[in-house]
């Protein structure tokens, strides 16, 4: 089973560039969580909503139009579908979808940018917390894979200029401790666990400065796993070369699952 995540920094750009079906027959995933579709269901293209051979399901922000957004792909249908943690100061922005099968969950999350002031800082410091509570809960009834755009950078391999962003949200030491303290919990970042020492792998660029090109980048989409799926995975891979956004996508291959 192939799960990937992408953040699209709006799913009608990707279409309209023609990028959303290459992009299903390069990768061939199973499960696919997007981030910052930017859009409400019934704007997308009936093509898009009802792609042949998965079930389609999309959670889009209920404070401004064009902004946010999650949505899921998946090839077989879930037994269950929630949106949001179940509290409403952080399920107004459709950040997050979860899909329950029988043996398993998948939980797809875009998580706050911590720009634009101290406030904001802090919703995403809080919306952290709450959602690692959420999913120490899932993770007592079935094994779970969580992921998305987190939005940080946990180490100075996961950036290409870590000195120069210490002190800049997506990299500062309070956004940091969290993945300290996700990774303490037993989650397996899993590109790590494949990749412990690489460098150079990165998941967005910023499109200003034409970072891509020289791979200034930062490696910010992640995919955890609970440790007993350990002995399943298989294989991590960043597509580096799926254009259409200014993060690339991000698949775990996982064995024995469906």
């Amino acid at each position: 089973m192939r799960i990937t995540t992408w953040n699209v920094n709006g799913l009608r750009a990707v279409v309209r560039k023609d990028l959303f079906e290459p992009f299903f027959k390069a990768i061939s995933p199973d499960i696919v969580i997007l981030q910052e579709t930017k859009v409400k269901e019934e704007q997308l293209p009936e093509a898009v909503r009802i792609l042949p051979g998965y079930h389609a399901y999309f959670n889009s922000s209920l404070t401004r139009a064009g902004y946010s957004g999650t949505g899921l792909y998946t090839k077989q249908k879930p037994v269950e579908v929630t949106y949001g943690i179940g509290k409403s100061a952080y399920d107004q922005e459709g950040r997050i979808i979860t899909a329950f099968y029988d043996t398993f969950t998948v939980s797809n999350i875009y998580f706050p940018n911590g720009g634009q002031g101290p406030e904001r800082l802090a919703y995403k410091l809080e919306f952290y917390e709450h959602f690692l509570e959420y999913v120490e809960i899932l993770r007592k009834k079935n094994p779970v894979i969580w992921g998305g755009d987190i939005n940080t950078a946990h180490e100075e391999i996961d950036l290409a200029r870590p000195k120069e962003n210490e002190k800049n949200t997506g990299f500062l030491p309070e956004e940091r401790a969290w993945l300290d303290e996700v990774v303490g919990l037993g989650w397996i970042d899993t590109y790590r666990h494949f990749y412990p020492h690489k460098t150079g792998a990165y998941t967005y660029w910023d499109m200003k400065t034409a970072a891509r090109e020289r791979n200034v980048g930062w490696r910010l989409d992640y995919l955890f796993v609970s440790p007993d799926l350990l002995p399943s995975l298989q294989k991590a891979i960043i597509h580096t070369e799926i254009y259409g956004s200014d993060h690339c996508p991000m698949s775990l291959d996982v064995k024995g699952l469906f």
